[in-house]
């Protein structure tokens, strides 16, 4: 035994090492399925619970801008703290946190206290951030042509909560009613109920941890002088600028326009049933792809991905722009096709980060990259509401859109490498 508990058991055992990688999945495929009905309910309800509770359109985006501001702060944390102390710790915490949140939300509905509400949005966030950051707990022990796969299997194992969470908005709106607490708030218990469900998870059972596995394996190989030419030394920056950058604009694409749509399809006399309906696309547009994705970066390149996702995003946005407010199928085809997009710019964006860092600074690099992701998402919802109101949603989608094709000519400025 030495200081890291036995780990270097891993070490010369291939047979081993793949064989907690396989469990490693499980375990995060099973913790996503809860953290994906976590997330849900912000993304659904949290506009139109401050629509009803301000009384104005105006800043029925500052929920969700709040909660990927809160996202940004923990993203950061569980970076430092994945790095320090292993995943397994990091992610745990996020989603405990993302639960209280959660609860802070149903008080603040409750006590009609928006400083509360926005508070407990800010830290709802965590479990936002944990849910997004879980996704590179799978590409630890994973080698290089699977890591696209790796991330798109932590991903795709969101969809079941995610795509089930905002279609429950009705059933849980009506308990909400049972119990005495505002419609609106009802899907927030069940947000805080998942995340906490998905920290214990990870928390009991993601042992051991791969993210010490690998630094021990890293760290053997460095010693033994066994790097391939293939792997890393040092950290590429140039290719973690370029993973950002995809990240970053997929994210505030995604946010701006989603944030706007439930108001959107409100103000053209849809119910709760509709717009639970069209997230629910949405999010199924963001994870379920993720059955192909991972597959199809791996064998194609994160180059190619990465252009279709921004032609994606593009149709979206001009799908969302030209289609009448009354029309829920064309919605739907909008936000479904804004979620695909993002859904190829995420794990092209993350699967090139990783390939641009070593594990001594992997988990904190990646937590400050989905800093600035959060960020990006808390300035795009935040601005969403103004920029409709201003400009009109249409606006709004369309400059989504343009925005993203920018990545295009980013990507051959930029690409550190042929995939």
């Amino acid at each position: 035994m030495n200081k890291d508990h036995g780990l270097d058991v891993y070490i010369g055992n291939p047979d081993k090492k793949a064989r907690l990688y396989r469990r490693t999945l499980l375990i995060v495929v099973i913790s996503q399925i809860f953290g994906g009905a976590g997330l849900a309910a912000g993304i659904t309800v949290g506009a139109l619970l401050a629509q009803d509770m301000l009384g104005t359109d105006s800043l029925a985006g500052l929920p969700v801008g709040l909660f990927t501001l809160g996202s940004a702060l923990a993203a950061f944390l569980v970076g430092r703290l994945s790095q320090r102390m292993g995943r397994r710790t990091g992610l745990a915490a996020g989603f405990m946190a993302g639960g209280l949140g959660a609860a802070g939300v149903v008080a603040a509905a409750i006590m009609e206290s928006p400083m509360l509400l926005f508070t407990s949005f800010f830290i709802y966030g965590a479990g936002t951030a944990t849910n997004l950051q879980a996704r590179y707990a799978g590409t630890d022990l994973a080698e290089k042509h699977q890591r696209a796969t790796s991330v798109s299997i932590a991903m795709v194992s969101t969809t079941l909560g995610a795509v089930a969470g905002p279609n429950l908005v009705g059933v849980m709106g009506d308990f909400a009613r049972m119990i005495n607490v505002p419609e609106l708030a009802g899907p927030f218990i069940l947000a805080g109920a998942a995340f906490i469900t998905a920290g214990l998870v990870l928390l009991l059972f993601l042992r051991p941890d791969p993210f010490k596995v690998a630094r021990v394996l890293e760290a053997e190989r460095q010693r033994v002088g066994t790097i391939d030419e293939t792997e890393r030394t040092e950290n590429d920056q140039r290719g973690i600028v370029l993973a950002a950058l995809i990240m970053v604009v997929t994210q505030i694409v995604m946010v701006a326009v989603m944030t706007m749509t439930p108001v959107h399809m409100g103000n053209h006399g849809h119910d709760l049933g509709a717009i639970g309906m069209v997230i629910g696309f949405h999010i199924a547009g963001m994870y379920l792809p993720s059955l192909f994705t991972g597959i199809l970066i791996d064998k194609i390149g994160r180059v190619a991905m990465t252009i279709a996702a921004a032609v994606i995003l593009l149709i979206a946005g001009i799908i969302a722009a030209v289609a009448p407010g009354e029309s829920l199928a064309m919605m739907a085809i909008s936000l479904t096709l804004l979620g695909v997009g993002w859904n190829l710019g995420l794990i092209s964006g993350t699967t090139i980060l990783v390939d641009a860092t070593v594990p001594d600074s992997r988990a904190k690099t990646q937590g400050t990259v989905d800093v600035l992701i959060a960020l990006s998402g808390a300035a795009g919802g935040a601005l969403s509401g103004i920029v409709a109101a201003g400009a009109g949603f249409g606006f709004l989608s369309i400059a989504g859109g343009v925005l993203a094709l920018g990545l295009i000519p980013a990507l051959y400025l930029m690409h550190p490498e042929k995939n």
